[in-house]
């Protein structure tokens, strides 16, 4: 290597190795500058822990929503128009990142209610709501939805979460990042977390 610095030094004059130098220099600084933008711009990595992955694919459900509205070559556009739809979608995410998602599991009467799970992940051990917000579904009919099946879910065995996405594209709920906190709950072996998309 050193005889190859000293061929190199023996072949261009003075000026030239330089200008070779200057021009080393540049892009480097060059690459530098580069990867700093690109690092800016790199999307954040998805999360492996797996309630960290539900909380990305809740706050990413409205843009996937809104993207299945504009379809190519005269396709019908997907639109949203009920909770149906948010749970259809919102499976087909869910499979993406679980191997295990089971739909609508009807459990025993709880407070004169029947709960239905709309997902269980069973190896995760956490159970998934998704509800739709709307003029006539709103926060009071929503939270009381949410208590119930958040006191039935903290009392069941094999489940350690309950995470819900409640879906409210036309932004009828009133302080929504209020109504997450006051249902949201943390407490020995349970948690239960609300989110109210889009943001």
């Amino acid at each position: 290597m050193t005889k190859s610095l000293n061929h190199l030094k023996n072949t261009f004059s003075p000026q030239v190795q330089e200008q070779i130098k200057n021009i080393l220099l540049q892009a480097a600084n060059f690459k530098t500058e580069a990867e700093n933008i690109l690092e800016r711009l790199r999307p954040p990595p998805v999360p492996k822990e797996p309630t960290q992955v539900l909380e990305y694919l809740f706050l990413k459900f409205h843009l996937v929503a809104k993207q299945l509205q504009k379809r190519q070559r005269g396709k019908e556009p997907f639109y949203i128009k009920d909770e149906y739809d948010v749970q259809d979608l919102l499976h087909a995410l869910l499979q993406i990142y679980y191997d295990d998602v089971r739909p609508e599991e009807y459990c025993p009467s709880y407070a004169g209610t029947s709960p239905r799970i709309d997902f269980f992940l069973k190896k995760e051990k956490i159970t998934i709501e998704a509800k739709m917000a709307s003029v006539k579904h709103r926060n009071k009919q929503i939270a009381e939805e949410l208590i119930i099946d958040k006191e039935y879910y903290s009392k069941r065995e094999g489940c350690s979460h309950l995470y819900c996405l409640v879906y409210d594209p036309n932004e009828v709920l009133t302080n929504p990042r209020g109504f997450e906190s006051d249902i949201s709950e943390r407490k020995e072996g349970f948690e239960a977390k609300v989110f109210v998309v889009p943001r």
